[in-house]
């Protein structure tokens, strides 16, 4: 008997394209699995690889500005996301970085949850949140903080509906189990290194590329630039934009949104590339990487796992980790780096990432989704 397979991610949209979303294109390209969404925009799109595909989705659809993101209808994603009726099908897969792990199933059905996070506005940014919204201050920020401890709460709840965790990292494996308690086996998500441009030789500047969001830190970047003089372009677009482009000095070039085969020419091309945000993967770094290019990074969270640090691993260094999330430790780390170019070499750093292709990831998910029913089958 043919198993059927459901797979269920947050909201599928041309706005969000991000890691996420790269999981669940890989995973639908070795499953046939039927999609589901809280939102779903992609199927009507032309240029998407969901154009035409029929996905099911919530309520949340048809309510006004869902289209540009379903955050703003935040208290009622828990209430969406137990709307979808799966019960035809024997294992459900989820792609959950919020609500999506959190789906109701039967004591006959196989869960597997492959976590990107856990709900990060929840846990570890909540302070960040309320301290950037308006509705975080005075007497709307008491129901704002009430809404989120019912939400932590609920997420805890639900995270019981899953049989099996999958983390993107060791990094997010520690938080889940900081969060639920849970286990979770570590399979990091696939990086396409075959689509990234390798070049040996670098031109003489360097290169942030990443959502221009507070918490990338990406101001941070460009004040130890303004201070350096060197060389920096960054790569991006957000709410921090125009903010950035007032704070940079002329050696600092704010480029806004760039199509993607511009963003690889000059990861490509760059000296080295700039990183100062805690991801729990960051796949941006692996993407530099696979050009060749070495990286400086905050040394905390995936970043950890992804750079091999010039100072532990001196014959196979993709890069330099820097302790702080200050203008000083990244200056420092950059002025280290200008000294010791002959720690890196361009084809180990590209054969680093490999580690986390594709291929790799499907043998991972797969051997493990399989080992996961066969267990629940005996049991």
């Amino acid at each position: 008997m043919e198993i059927k397979y459901a797979l269920v991610h947050e909201w599928l949209t041309p706005k969000a394209t991000g890691g996420s979303e790269l999981v669940v294109k890989e995973i639908i390209q070795h499953i046939n699995a039927d999609l589901y969404a809280l939102i779903d925009f992609e199927s009507s799109n032309p240029e998407s690889y969901l154009y035409q595909r029929k996905i099911g989705k919530t309520f949340l659809q048809h309510l006004p500005l869902a289209r540009n993101g379903v955050q703003k209808y935040l208290p009622l994603l828990p209430i969406a996301i137990e709307q979808l009726d799966l019960r035809e099908y024997d294992v459900i897969l989820s792609s959950s970085h919020a609500v999506a792990k959190a789906v109701i199933t039967t004591p006959y059905q196989l869960h597997i949850c492959y976590c990107h996070t856990p709900m990060r506005y929840a846990w570890d940014l909540t302070f960040d949140y309320l301290n950037s919204s308006k509705l975080g201050k005075g007497i709307p920020g008491i129901f704002t903080r009430y809404l989120l401890h019912r939400l932590r709460e609920w997420d805890v709840i639900s995270a019981n509906r899953v049989d099996y965790f999958i983390a993107n990292s060791q990094h997010t494996a520690r938080r889940i189990w900081r969060c639920y308690r849970r286990e979770a086996e570590v399979i990091y998500p696939p990086v396409n290194v075959e689509k990234f441009p390798f070049q040996s030789q670098k031109q003489d500047f360097y290169l942030t590329v990443c959502r221009l969001v507070s918490y990338k830190k990406i101001s941070l970047i460009v004040k130890a630039f303004n201070q350096l003089g060197r060389d920096l372009i960054v790569i991006g677009t957000g709410e921090e934009l125009n903010k950035l482009r007032h704070l940079a000095k002329s050696n600092v070039k704010i480029m806004g949104w760039q199509p993607e085969e511009v963003v690889a020419q000059y990861m490509s091309e760059a000296k080295g590339f700039i990183y100062a945000a805690c991801e729990d993967f960051g796949m941006a770094l692996v993407e530099a990487q696979a050009c060749g290019t070495p990286v400086i990074a905050y040394g905390v969270g995936g970043a950890t796992e992804t750079v091999l640090d010039m100072r532990k691993y001196p014959d196979s260094a993709t890069g330099l980790l820097f302790p702080e999330q200050t203008e000083k430790a990244l200056v420092e780390a950059v002025e280290k780096f200008e000294n010791s170019q002959a720690y890196f070499q361009a084809e180990i750093i590209r054969k680093h990432a490999y580690k986390f292709s594709p291929e790799v990831f499907q043998k991972r998910y797969l051997n493990f989704v399989e080992k996961c029913y066969e267990g629940k089958g005996n049991g």
